[in-house]
């Protein structure tokens, strides 16, 4: 006990000044550092923890920024701001409210689907692809339909009636003339020629084969008002003499026109009608090759179509459903907003959830004439496509929305396109890019079938 208050005695003079102490002394004291020998002669050891223990790491940040801080202030400004400008772009693309654009703008699409959403959303919802018999498929690939493209983007140029609204737009258009001028047939019939638009196409793909129209309105009617095209070697029904397809004794006019082979014949429907029906009479007819233009998708259009008759549940990419919460319901209403065909499950399902066809309906003749039917009348139309059907072939989109700048129909319920998004040197090569946007915005699921009878 003696020993230690010697020490504690020794360590208190040591460090009492022998001197008395100004005010100034001690300032002064306590912003110079201690020496080696200051702490030598105070007496004070290398063991004392108050001198030993390492600062606080807050106060060694402190002293780097304090020693440094004239030399990174500027970079840490700059990284600030950057920080704030992606906050912003963030906030933009993601806030409808913000922006002043078109929610079916491309650029409200990218931001909201991100820079790779377009491309990976064809088929998000399924595409119903109807099933053959025998699982034949068509003889040309990407690349025939790409090279016809580049052929007939100048030719469409060339086009008598610049604005077919409510008609045929670029890529149906492309589609009638590519497989018409494939297939090469020996007669052309088309049912439904509004102002002549789809006779010129199929007149470019086949200069000198013969061809018969069937439509309600002569096109010559149309000229009065604006550009229409009529047909120098094609036989008219129409006008007074007009007769729809399935009310045509087609024996008699195929005989007066040097055709024994039916199977060197196309028929083009563009008539808005049941397409179930008009499968049933091309049939009976013994048509083969049949192309359908309007080919709705299910919940969409004013007739029954193939597209909707094969969206069934066995089928990849088919059947629905109407419960609200469902993934399909949040993606469809999420897709809603950027595209105007897109269908929401609201619009999609009727009264007990009845979601094939339109609401449980099997719609004909323009929208005019509906009718109710069950689900298992809906599966059995499948299963009789299925037994006459050869080939079924969608054509795809001629380009990708991010080309297009199409804001109609939904890529989720849709096939890749011929030109992928972000293909735009491409895109600009073949000649599209000429072409005004509006001709892009009619694409419908234009549909080749290949048909026989059922056990051929």
């Amino acid at each position: 006990m003696e020993r230690g208050m010697n020490n504690g005695q020794s360590l208190w003079h040591s460090q009492s000044p022998k001197t008395p102490t100004t005010m100034l002394d001690r300032a002064l004291s306590s912003r110079r550092p201690h020496s080696d020998a200051d702490l030598s002669a105070s007496g004070e050891s290398g063991t004392d923890e108050s001198k030993t223990k390492r600062p606080h790491i807050y106060l060694l940040a402190s002293n780097f920024l304090s020693r440094i801080g004239h030399q990174w202030w500027p970079c840490l400004i700059l990284a600030l701001l950057f920080l704030v400008l992606l906050f912003l772009i963030s906030v933009a693309f993601h806030s409808h409210s913000f922006v002043c654009i078109s929610r079916f703008d491309p650029a409200a699409r990218i931001g909201f689907f991100g820079l790779d959403g377009l491309e990976s959303d064809f088929g998000a919802l399924g595409v119903p692809w109807c099933r053959s018999k025998h699982g034949k498929e068509v003889e040309w690939t990407s690349k025939d339909l790409l090279k016809g493209l580049e052929e007939f983007v100048p030719i469409y140029e060339t086009r008598p009636i610049k604005n077919n609204m409510y008609g045929m737009g670029f890529d149906h258009s492309f589609g009638l003339w590519f497989m018409a001028r494939w297939l090469k047939p020996d007669l052309m019939i088309e049912s439904g020629a509004f102002k002549g638009h789809s006779t010129w196409v199929l007149r470019q793909a086949m200069p000198d084969t013969p061809m018969i129209s069937l439509t309600p309105r002569h096109p010559e009617k149309y000229l009065r008002k604006g550009p229409a095209y009529v047909d120098g070697n094609c036989t008219y029904f129409a006008g007074k003499d007009f007769v729809d397809f399935g009310s045509v004794d087609w024996k008699s006019v195929l005989r007066k026109h040097g055709i024994t082979d039916l199977s060197r014949v196309i028929v083009f429907f563009d008539d808005h009608q049941n397409e179930l029906k008009r499968l049933k009479q091309a049939l009976k007819a013994g048509f083969r090759h049949l192309i359908f233009e309007d080919n709705y998708d299910t919940g969409t259009g004013d007739h029954y179509s193939l597209r909707q008759i094969c969206d069934q549940s066995y089928i990849r990419g088919g059947g629905h459903s109407c419960f609200k919460d469902s993934d399909e319901a949040r993606m469809r209403s999420k897709r809603k907003k950027f595209w105007e065909k897109a269908v929401d499950t609201e619009e999609l399902c009727g009264p007990g959830e009845t979601w094939w066809g339109v609401k449980g309906e099997m719609r004909d003749d323009f929208n005019h004439t509906n009718t109710p039917i069950s689900y298992n009348q809906h599966f059995q139309n499948s299963r009789y496509v299925e037994s006459i059907l050869d080939v079924y072939w969608e054509l795809p989109p001629v380009a990708g929305p991010s080309l297009t700048h199409q804001s109609r129909y939904d890529p989720a319920r849709a096939t890749p396109p011929i030109v992928a998004d972000g293909k735009h040197r491409l895109f600009q090569r073949i000649g599209l890019g000429r072409l005004d946007k509006s001709v892009f915005n009619g694409y419908t699921q234009m549909v080749y079938l290949e048909i026989s009878k059922p056990g051929s």
